[in-house]
């Protein structure tokens, strides 16, 4: 089954359950999901899309969290923290900070890194090898620390 089906059976599921919260946050991502298809004009969107696109949505919740408690607006971080633990259940599991190195580790070797000249190629690799289970920060800043 496709990541873009498991949403929608769960957006169902969460409708017959009554779980509001849920429900409105399957709807949004159901919704990306729509407007991504049409700009790809498709009738359905690979796994990796539907990925990328929940990155995107958990990014613009981490973001909106931070802000919205630096503003001393709990009520509304609350909200966007909710949203954000049901678009993670469909992310893939992270990798640990060390698993990041150790990946970053393989970039440098493949692509023969030398310098910092080269941290383009590097975080494409490992950006690559990661698939989408870490965030580029976090693999921007072990590239920087392991490149002279």
């Amino acid at each position: 089954m496709s990541l873009q089906q498991k949403i929608v059976d769960a957006l169902k599921q969460s409708m017959l359950a009554r779980d509001a919260d849920r429900t409105g946050t399957l709807r949004l991502v159901k919704a990306a999901m729509g407007y991504a298809q049409i700009e790809k004009k498709t009738e359905s969107l690979t796994d990796a899309d539907v990925l990328s696109l929940l990155q995107k949505e958990a990014k613009k919740r981490r973001d909106s969290i931070v802000e919205y408690e630096k503003g001393g607006r709990a009520e509304l971080a609350a909200q966007e923290k909710t949203e954000l633990r049901v678009i993670e259940e469909f992310l893939p599991v992270g990798l640990t900070p060390a698993e990041v190195e150790a990946l970053v580790k393989e970039a440098i070797a493949s692509t023969g890194a030398t310098s910092k000249k080269d941290m383009g190629a590097v975080m494409k690799a490992a950006t690559a090898a990661a698939a989408g289970r870490a965030d580029g920060r976090a693999i921007s800043a072990v590239v920087g620390q392991l490149l002279p």
